[in-house]
């Protein structure tokens, strides 16, 4: 299957815990940090998640936000780590390559974020994902 999201980052399931209707499952990815999906458990049961599982964590590049340090209090659970990669400028938004460990997240911000942070190559930054707006998929 092809699909158009392309922020696609192999890894492994290290844990779900389920809850009464959504679970949270943990993945390993590939670089070596730990990622938290918020799934339905009926999605948890249909893709036959449990620790060891292989797995792709999706995300939608407008769901990736970007900040020049870690966040503390905020409940975003998943920060990541990256250099910028690349910035394309467009008239209204801004598309930001992030090299992370293991891979490369694509971050769609306005243009003026994308100004006002100083983003260039070579800037370091924290990719935010809202464990909620991962989806997962079966290697």
């Amino acid at each position: 299957m092809s699909l158009s999201l392309r922020n696609q980052l192999p890894g492994t399931v290290t844990a779900v815990t389920p809850g009464e209707v959504m679970a949270a499952v943990r993945v390993r990815l590939a670089g070596g940090q730990d990622l938290t999906a918020a799934i339905t458990l009926e999605a948890v049961e249909d893709l036959g998640l449990a620790a060891g599982s292989a797995v792709r964590a999706l995300v939608k590049s407008t769901e990736v936000a970007l900040a020049t340090e870690p966040v503390a209090g905020v409940s975003i659970r998943n920060q990541l780590p990256g250099t910028v990669a690349g910035v394309a400028l467009g008239g209204a938004m801004a598309t930001v390559k992030v090299a992370v460990p293991g891979g490369e997240l694509t971050s769609a911000i306005t243009r003026e974020a994308a100004a006002d942070l100083g983003l260039a190559p070579g800037s370091l930054v924290v990719a935010l994902i809202k464990s909620t707006e991962v989806s997962l998929a079966t290697a």
